[in-house]
């Protein structure tokens, strides 16, 4: 079976040579440099990592990131393209897909489309899988900023719902393109929504994610 955490993450280091250390991001304010800096960060320093999630941590973290970023371009990359400390339990391969598949999914396509690459891929049956199953377990969590009832429904498959409410709008698209919607890429991701006007508009407006 593919290892699409492995993969993303090799594919995500070869756009990262391809375009440079100084190309743009769908992450704001964020370059090529801040991004490979982040995932170093989260991967190898903990402590540092927290911020992401704890406001009071941020400046911290930030203060570490910018300290890798100024390392050179290429071993940045090769640091990302080598994958978590030997110790670490991301290299578990169950913990690895768990914890890095929408991860570097998410953080290719943000390196795609913000340098001109904005046209979907084709994903293979198995990683759709993949990423619906995730998508699954963290729609709730991504969505629960979402101003009334959301639904999703993935191309060909059946909605599910991913935050309780009344009216409800349904968001509509390719696995992957609900990924980015409900992981605050909504202006990158083609999918269709479709519910009572005024909420459609509330939910279009509304940043979803972490």
């Amino acid at each position: 079976m593919t290892n699409h955490a492995r993969a993303e993450r090799h594919a995500l280091c070869d756009l990262f040579i391809e375009v440079g250390p100084d190309a743009p991001t769908l992450c704001a304010g964020w370059t090529t440099r801040d991004l490979a800096a982040h995932l170093i960060v989260r991967e190898t320093r903990p402590d540092a990592a927290a911020g992401i999630l704890v406001p009071r941590l941020a400046t911290y973290g930030d203060k570490v990131r910018r300290k890798v970023m100024d390392r050179d371009w290429r071993s940045i990359v090769d640091t990302v393209r080598s994958g978590p400390p030997r110790l670490s339990p991301m290299r578990i391969p169950a913990v690895d897909s768990l914890t890095n598949t929408l991860e570097f999914f998410v953080h290719h396509e943000d390196v795609r489309r913000a340098n001109g690459l904005d046209q979907p891929r084709r994903l293979d049956d198995d990683l759709d899988l993949a990423l619906l199953r995730a998508l699954e377990r963290g729609a709730r969590l991504m969505g629960r900023k979402a101003p009334c009832g959301l639904t999703m429904t993935p191309t060909g498959g059946i909605a599910f719902t991913v935050r309780k409410g009344s009216p409800v709008v349904d968001v509509a698209g390719d696995i992957g393109e609900l990924v980015l919607f409900i992981y605050g890429r909504s202006s990158a991701a083609h999918v269709a929504l479709s519910g009572e006007p005024d909420a459609v508009a509330a939910v279009r407006t509304t940043h979803f994610g972490v």
